[in-house]
């Protein structure tokens, strides 16, 4: 076996994923020390202010360390991870390092890798690993989120009838507990310290099941007050949590979004106009979209018409399309529309934009929708495609919501939120009938934009949905 000399060993720092981040959280690592990588290869996803990344190494090798585990925030500019290019492998672990357990007959180690392929994705080194540092108190395990206590099935479980076996602690300088991937993200936002906990999968393979139960096993029960102690109004219904407080750490793409959200708020003088309108003739459009060959595997739902309403509004109306420069006291008309479309992510509200929407077809823009759609919901928006956005549209109405007031994404001067779309009384035609009815809501900068020319602006996007024709008489 090679031994790996230090000058042909090659630092791979974070690099600057979002022009002019500072920093970027390690999400995961998709390889270990003792893997061969290859020039173009993803080794970890990153999370910055904006986006989570997926990191190319720009070497052919072995990796020798991961200078820093997940979870962890990394400057830009520092070295992450090392790998020895000079045709070496890893140097083996001490022998009282290696697993206990003899591995079995039926998963033999993957040719060259130095590792046992028991999981999916990547499986457990052979080398020693480095357990990983806490950053600050850990979360209790009973301040579990509100999306995982959900996830068991909307309150904390019951302690269990019979006693579960005494989770024992892993012993210094044995191999990491094995769970695959998606248990360890759900130990990891629980808290649960996987060397903790009791394994009853296959092969010793710690599952969600174990998870769930070392929390259940964690949650202290809290007595309840008897009737001659307590008066009744004050007892809490079976039903509530035992857990008073849930605390979730604000950074990343949420933490950014607060920041900006805040700032626009304080910066820019928010208006807000409302206007309802029947728009049973765009719903109609859009069944007939959907059968049009010219769609034929293209999404076409409302948000599309509303979105090509909204392009035609800026083009009778130019002027709304701006940014206020502060610096220099001037207000920036944009030629182009970058449309916004404010997503809901499990990391955050993120606003990628379709660049130049305003030179697309209606198909261009059902294709650019479903693409913007798609890769937010996977979590694969990059920084670029969220910056440089002109205006946004939110659409509340997929939550229920009749309409709120949207605060404008920073730098922008218009946000259009879309309500739901509801069958009400409606006077058409001089009688009242069931008609498709919604309420849009246009914010905008009154440093830039006044009411007369937010009002037009709405008053457009509404005549349009109500007679979709004008998108070809007003284009």
């Amino acid at each position: 076996m090679t031994t790996m000399t230090e000058a042909s060993v090659r630092e791979f720092k974070m690099p600057d994923v979002g022009e002019g981040l500072t920093e970027a959280e390690i999400l995961k690592w998709y390889v270990q020390p003792g893997d061969t990588v290859t020039d173009g290869q993803v080794v970890c996803e990153v999370e910055t202010a904006k986006a989570a990344v997926e990191l190319p190494i720009p070497y052919d090798g072995v990796v020798r360390d991961l200078h820093f585990p997940e979870g962890t925030t990394v400057d830009v500019g520092t070295a992450i991870i090392a790998v020895d290019v000079g045709g070496g492998s890893a140097a083996p672990a001490p022998a009282a390092e290696q697993p206990a357990a003899a591995e079995p007959a039926q998963e033999p180690k993957a040719a060259g890798s130095g590792r046992q392929p028991v999981l999916v994705g990547y499986g457990v080194a052979t080398s020693s690993t480095r357990r990983r540092p806490r950053k600050g108190p850990e979360v209790p395990v009973q301040q579990a989120s509100t999306a995982i206590q959900t996830e068991l099935n909307g309150h904390a479980p019951a302690a269990p009838a019979v006693p579960a076996p005494a989770p024992q602690a892993a012993p210094a300088g044995t191999e990491r507990p094995l769970a695959k991937p998606p248990v360890r993200k759900l130990a990891k936002d629980l808290g649960v310290d996987l060397t903790t906990v009791v394994p009853t999968g296959p092969d010793g393979i710690i599952t969600r099941e174990d998870v769930h139960a070392a929390v259940a096993a964690a949650v202290p029960a809290i007595p309840e007050p008897s009737a001659a102690s307590a008066p009744a109004a004050t007892q809490a219904p079976a039903s509530y949590d035992t857990t008073r407080e849930t605390r979730i750490p604000v950074k990343g793409v949420r933490k950014a979004t607060a920041a900006a959200m805040v700032g626009s708020a304080f910066t820019a003088p928010h208006v807000t106009e409302f206007v309802t309108v029947d728009v049973t003739r765009t719903m109609k459009l859009v069944e007939e979209l959907k059968a049009d060959k010219e769609f034929a595997g293209l999404r076409v739902n409302p948000l599309l018409l509303i979105a090509k309403a909204l392009l035609v509004a800026i083009r009778r109306n130019p002027d709304v399309n701006a940014s206020w420069d502060e610096a220099a006291q001037e207000i920036v008309v944009k030629h182009y529309v970058n449309l916004g479309i404010a997503a809901a992510t499990p990391r955050g509200l993120i606003v990628p934009n379709i660049k130049d929407a305003h030179a697309k077809t209606l198909p261009q823009l059902a294709e650019s929708l479903g693409e913007l759609v798609a890769t937010a919901r996977d979590g694969k928006t990059s920084p670029a495609a969220m910056q440089g956005g002109t205006v946004t549209i939110t659409n509340v109405g997929v939550f229920g919501v009749d309409t709120g007031t949207p605060i404008l994404n920073p730098g922008e001067s218009a946000i259009l939120a879309v309500g739901a779309i509801k069958l009400q009384p409606w006077v058409h035609k001089g009688k009242v009938k069931p008609r498709q009815v919604t309420t849009l809501a246009l914010s905008f900068d009154h440093r830039l934009v006044d009411g007369e020319l937010g009002s037009k602006v709405l008053a457009d996007v509404a005549a349009i949905l109500e007679q979709p024709k004008r998108l070809i008489t007003w284009a």
